[in-house]
Protein backbone atom coordinates (compact mmCIF):
# COMPACT_ATOMS: atom_id res chain seq x y z
CA UNK A 1 0.00 0.00 0.00
CA UNK A 2 0.77 3.51 -0.96
CA UNK A 3 1.38 6.65 1.44
CA UNK A 4 -0.23 9.05 -1.24
CA UNK A 5 -0.13 11.82 1.19
CA UNK A 6 3.74 11.23 1.39
CA UNK A 7 4.94 10.62 -2.02
CA UNK A 8 3.00 14.37 -2.75
CA UNK A 9 4.66 15.64 0.50
CA UNK A 10 8.06 14.71 -0.70
CA UNK A 11 7.35 15.26 -4.82
CA UNK A 12 6.61 18.98 -3.88
CA UNK A 13 9.70 19.31 -1.96
CA UNK A 14 11.52 19.39 -5.28
CA UNK A 15 8.61 20.71 -7.37
CA UNK A 16 9.49 23.87 -9.47
CA UNK A 17 6.28 25.60 -10.68
CA UNK A 18 3.42 26.58 -8.88
CA UNK A 19 1.62 23.87 -6.99
CA UNK A 20 -1.75 25.33 -7.91
CA UNK A 21 -0.60 26.09 -11.80
CA UNK A 22 -1.61 24.14 -15.37
CA UNK A 23 0.75 21.15 -14.34
CA UNK A 24 0.21 21.07 -10.66
CA UNK A 25 -1.71 18.95 -8.30
CA UNK A 26 -4.96 20.44 -9.25
CA UNK A 27 -4.12 18.63 -12.41
CA UNK A 28 -2.66 15.92 -11.23
CA UNK A 29 -6.09 14.92 -9.16
CA UNK A 30 -7.97 15.42 -12.60
CA UNK A 31 -5.66 13.05 -14.51
CA UNK A 32 -6.11 10.59 -11.44
CA UNK A 33 -10.26 10.76 -11.27
CA UNK A 34 -9.84 10.09 -15.76
CA UNK A 35 -7.21 7.82 -15.23
CA UNK A 36 -9.57 5.62 -13.09
CA UNK A 37 -12.60 5.62 -15.06
CA UNK A 38 -10.58 4.29 -17.61
CA UNK A 39 -8.77 1.73 -15.89
CA UNK A 40 -11.57 0.26 -14.41
CA UNK A 41 -13.21 0.13 -18.23
CA UNK A 42 -10.00 -1.43 -20.18
CA UNK A 43 -8.77 -3.58 -16.78
CA UNK A 44 -5.58 -1.09 -16.08
CA UNK A 45 -4.06 -1.08 -12.94
CA UNK A 46 -5.27 1.37 -10.48
CA UNK A 47 -2.68 1.69 -8.39
CA UNK A 48 -0.55 2.16 -11.23
CA UNK A 49 -2.69 5.14 -12.60
CA UNK A 50 -2.48 7.04 -9.03
CA UNK A 51 1.63 6.66 -9.22
CA UNK A 52 1.62 8.04 -12.87
CA UNK A 53 -1.14 11.05 -11.53
CA UNK A 54 1.78 12.00 -9.19
CA UNK A 55 5.06 11.65 -10.96
CA UNK A 56 3.78 12.22 -14.87
CA UNK A 57 4.58 15.73 -14.36
CA UNK A 58 6.68 16.16 -11.20
CA UNK A 59 9.57 17.46 -12.33
CA UNK A 60 8.51 19.72 -14.99
CA UNK A 61 10.74 22.98 -15.24
CA UNK A 62 8.16 25.07 -17.08
CA UNK A 63 4.20 25.35 -18.48
CA UNK A 64 5.33 25.55 -21.91
CA UNK A 65 7.56 22.59 -23.76
CA UNK A 66 9.76 20.63 -21.39
CA UNK A 67 11.61 18.09 -23.24
CA UNK A 68 12.19 14.84 -20.93
CA UNK A 69 9.95 15.85 -18.04
CA UNK A 70 8.24 12.67 -18.06
CA UNK A 71 11.79 10.74 -17.96
CA UNK A 72 12.21 12.85 -14.86
CA UNK A 73 9.60 12.41 -13.30
CA UNK A 74 9.97 8.38 -13.53
CA UNK A 75 13.63 8.93 -12.45
CA UNK A 76 11.84 10.24 -9.12
CA UNK A 77 9.95 7.69 -8.58
CA UNK A 78 12.45 4.97 -9.40
CA UNK A 79 14.79 6.59 -6.41
CA UNK A 80 12.05 5.62 -4.21
CA UNK A 81 11.66 2.51 -4.94
CA UNK A 82 11.92 0.20 -2.35
CA UNK A 83 11.22 3.31 0.34
CA UNK A 84 7.95 5.33 -1.17
CA UNK A 85 7.01 3.33 -4.15
CA UNK A 86 6.62 -0.08 -3.80
CA UNK A 87 5.93 -2.29 -6.95
CA UNK A 88 7.38 -5.31 -8.57
CA UNK A 89 9.55 -4.81 -11.47
CA UNK A 90 7.02 -5.22 -14.70
CA UNK A 91 4.26 -3.17 -12.84
CA UNK A 92 6.98 -0.38 -11.94
CA UNK A 93 8.11 -0.77 -15.83
CA UNK A 94 4.72 0.22 -16.66
CA UNK A 95 5.06 3.32 -14.55
CA UNK A 96 7.99 4.43 -16.20
CA UNK A 97 7.01 4.14 -19.74
CA UNK A 98 3.88 6.03 -18.83
CA UNK A 99 5.32 8.55 -17.26
CA UNK A 100 8.27 9.05 -19.81
CA UNK A 101 6.24 8.50 -23.25
CA UNK A 102 3.27 10.50 -22.29
CA UNK A 103 3.56 13.65 -24.07
CA UNK A 104 4.77 11.63 -27.23
CA UNK A 105 1.06 10.56 -28.74
CA UNK A 106 0.99 6.84 -28.72
CA UNK A 107 -2.52 5.31 -28.96
CA UNK A 108 -1.53 1.76 -28.31
CA UNK A 109 -0.17 -0.54 -25.71
CA UNK A 110 -0.39 -2.03 -22.55
CA UNK A 111 -3.90 -1.28 -20.98
CA UNK A 112 -2.62 0.57 -17.67
CA UNK A 113 0.04 2.79 -19.66
CA UNK A 114 -3.03 3.69 -21.90
CA UNK A 115 -5.32 4.26 -19.69
CA UNK A 116 -2.28 6.97 -17.72
CA UNK A 117 -1.95 9.08 -21.47
CA UNK A 118 -5.80 8.88 -21.93
CA UNK A 119 -6.01 10.61 -17.87
CA UNK A 120 -3.57 13.07 -19.32
CA UNK A 121 -4.91 14.12 -22.01
CA UNK A 122 -8.42 14.14 -21.21
CA UNK A 123 -7.00 17.31 -19.54
CA UNK A 124 -5.74 19.08 -21.61
CA UNK A 125 -8.55 21.91 -21.58
CA UNK A 126 -7.12 23.46 -18.58
CA UNK A 127 -4.70 24.89 -21.36
CA UNK A 128 -7.37 25.59 -24.13
CA UNK A 129 -6.80 22.63 -26.31
CA UNK A 130 -9.41 20.42 -27.18
CA UNK A 131 -8.69 16.60 -27.07
CA UNK A 132 -8.45 15.00 -30.60
CA UNK A 133 -10.57 11.49 -29.91
CA UNK A 134 -8.10 9.92 -32.63
CA UNK A 135 -5.43 10.88 -30.00
CA UNK A 136 -7.14 9.09 -27.51
CA UNK A 137 -6.61 5.50 -26.40
CA UNK A 138 -9.41 3.91 -25.67
CA UNK A 139 -13.14 4.01 -26.46
CA UNK A 140 -14.08 4.94 -23.00
CA UNK A 141 -11.79 7.91 -22.58
CA UNK A 142 -13.19 9.22 -26.02
CA UNK A 143 -16.53 8.74 -24.14
CA UNK A 144 -15.16 10.56 -21.30
CA UNK A 145 -14.43 13.39 -23.68
CA UNK A 146 -17.04 15.73 -22.52
CA UNK A 147 -17.11 15.00 -19.06
CA UNK A 148 -13.67 15.80 -18.88
CA UNK A 149 -13.26 18.53 -21.19
CA UNK A 150 -15.70 20.56 -19.33
CA UNK A 151 -14.09 19.72 -15.52
CA UNK A 152 -10.94 20.88 -17.19
CA UNK A 153 -11.94 23.99 -18.73
CA UNK A 154 -13.53 25.11 -15.59
CA UNK A 155 -10.44 24.07 -13.34
CA UNK A 156 -12.99 21.82 -11.61
CA UNK A 157 -11.21 20.85 -8.15
CA UNK A 158 -11.42 17.37 -7.01
CA UNK A 159 -11.50 17.66 -3.04
CA UNK A 160 -11.92 14.39 -2.17
CA UNK A 161 -8.55 13.56 -3.79
CA UNK A 162 -6.72 16.77 -2.77
CA UNK A 163 -8.26 15.34 0.96
CA UNK A 164 -6.70 12.04 0.61
CA UNK A 165 -3.51 13.18 -0.47
CA UNK A 166 -3.18 15.60 2.64
CA UNK A 167 -4.24 18.70 1.21
CA UNK A 168 -6.72 21.26 2.33
CA UNK A 169 -8.75 23.16 -0.68
CA UNK A 170 -5.92 25.90 -0.53
CA UNK A 171 -3.50 23.51 -1.34
CA UNK A 172 -1.21 23.64 1.28
CA UNK A 173 -0.46 20.24 3.45
CA UNK A 174 -2.80 19.56 6.56
CA UNK A 175 -1.60 19.03 9.55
Amino acid sequence: MHDYARILQEILVGYALPVNGYHGVVHWARVLENGLRVAASNGGDAEVVQLFALFHDARRVNDERDDGHGQRGGDLARTWRGSLVHLDDARFALLYDACERHTDGHTTGDPTVMACWDADRLDLGRVDIVPTPELLCTETARELLPWAHARATTNHVPQAVLASWGLTPQLTPLG
